[in-house]
């Protein structure tokens, strides 16, 4: 009999692409439809199944394709494991240290590319929040194992330093990259957007800027004390804030906060056939995970390495924390920004590079705070008064350089001569809080 089985053997044998999922969707409804009409044959039935398995495993066979091995990047992948060799093989922690680095790099690469992918899915403001959350997962773990070591300023200095690497170097480097590759017109994306994420950068700077000074003009009601559980207390006020803005931009004022879509509206033909997603849905979220997993692995040799790296290239252990640290911890913002404002989708690059600072200060710290406060560990909000200026000024630039909703090359070299400006104030900064830690 001319059945499924004979029809599929046929099917299945022609080629199917590796750039399109379409075709295999369009392959997998036939076999539905065919198998619906045959339904009462028991063979029939294990015929589609067999076949229904086949299609499967094409589809693994071709993600894994087109997530590893189709990126030329890849090529620095056997760096990571290299890294976590060399780890317990030798005491080099330098080479650990640079291994990590440029093991990390293709990985975030990949990062930004299935965050792009699931965006297709999601939209570019829950696309834009996604890849904030998985790039800073990162420092997350980070975090929390430093806290749950006693060292609260090795978190408060990478924590800080990952708002400033966003704020300044990701979206510095997305508006330069942008501009030149889009020279002949204005790039623009959402002021609104922008607007609320700048006032809740200056709610996170007011948060930390109260306890600082409170410590340093010596007015506290009690010494120690009340620094404390001022800090506590404005986490918690933080917290609440962040959880107000999420509800308020994913379901109160979506309509508000959608991206601009004035240029794409005469090229939707041009769009539809370049745009395609090349991963389907849930092949994209569990790249993500696998990806995250990885890269926060390599994460914990990196900051084990950090100490003995200072030592040999005798660098000071608080620009590495508050400088290289956090260039690798946000090399998945990096890419992705970059790539999604050479695409022209600066709404998204916000969403990561501005988005990302935002879910920092506005979450993340104060998390640290919190969880610090159930283990019982002192961590507060006092970043001390140097570093604290830092993120204001910094803010400040930041907003400043929104509040037009357009980019060009020029704020993006600008953003990136003020992180040269904040590192080389950092490398020559000594930390005065040794002796309280």
């Amino acid at each position: 009999m001319g059945s499924i089985g004979e029809k599929v053997e046929l099917e299945s044998n022609e080629e199917i692409p590796f750039s399109s999922s379409h075709n295999a969707t369009n392959k997998t409804e036939t076999l539905h439809f065919e198998a619906a009409a045959h339904m009462a044959s028991p063979r029939s039935f294990y015929s589609y199944s067999r076949v229904l398995r086949k299609m499967d495993q094409i589809s693994f066979m071709r993600s894994i394709y087109i997530v590893i091995l189709k990126a030329k990047i890849n090529i620095l992948l056997p760096f990571g494991p290299l890294a976590i060799l060399l780890h317990y093989v030798t005491k080099k922690h330098e080479w650990v240290f640079f291994f990590s680095l440029v093991g990390i790099t293709p990985l975030a690469e990949r990062l930004g590319y299935a965050t792009e992918q699931l965006a297709f899915f999601t939209g570019p403001t829950v696309g834009g929040l996604l890849n904030a959350t998985f790039g800073n997962a990162t420092e997350m773990i980070i975090s929390l194992y430093a806290l749950n070591n006693g060292m609260m300023r090795v978190v408060k200095q990478s924590l800080l330093g990952s708002i400033l690497s966003n704020m300044l170097l990701v979206l510095g480097c997305a508006f330069f990259c942008g501009g030149i590759v889009h020279h002949q017109k204005v790039q623009v994306f959402s002021k609104a957007t922008a607007i609320v994420n700048s006032g809740l950068l200056l709610m996170a700077v007011m948060g930390i800027l109260f306890p600082a000074v409170l410590h340093f003009t010596h007015t506290e009601v009690h010494f120690g004390k009340s620094e404390l559980a001022l800090s506590r207390f404005s986490s918690c006020i933080m917290l609440i804030a962040y959880a107000s803005y999420l509800f308020f931009q994913l379901k109160s004022q979506q309509n508000l906060y959608s991206p601009i879509n004035e240029d794409r509206e005469n090229n939707a033909e041009d769009f539809d056939e370049e745009e395609a997603p090349e991963i389907t849905q849930w092949e994209a979220i569990g790249w993500l995970a696998i990806l995250t997993i990885w890269i926060s692995v390599l994460s914990g040799y990196l900051v084990d390495a950090i100490q003995g790296a200072s030592d040999s290239m005798n660098m000071p252990v608080s620009f590495i924390s508050v400088i290289l640290l956090p260039i690798v911890g946000n090399a998945a913002e990096h890419a992705s920004a970059i790539m999604f404002a050479m695409k022209d989708k600066l709404d998204i690059t916000l969403g990561v590079a501005i988005g990302s600072s935002t879910q920092i200060s506005m979450f993340v710290i104060p998390f640290c705070v919190v969880v610090g406060w159930f283990m019982g560990k002192p961590m507060d909000l006092n970043f001390q008064l140097f570093e604290t200026a830092t993120l204001f000024i910094t803010v400040l630039v930041v907003a400043f350089m929104l509040q037009e909703g357009t980019s060009n090359y020029f704020k993006g070299l600008m953003l990136i001569l003020c992180y040269l400006i904040v590192a080389a104030s950092f490398f020559v900064h000594v930390d005065p809080s040794k002796e309280g830690e």
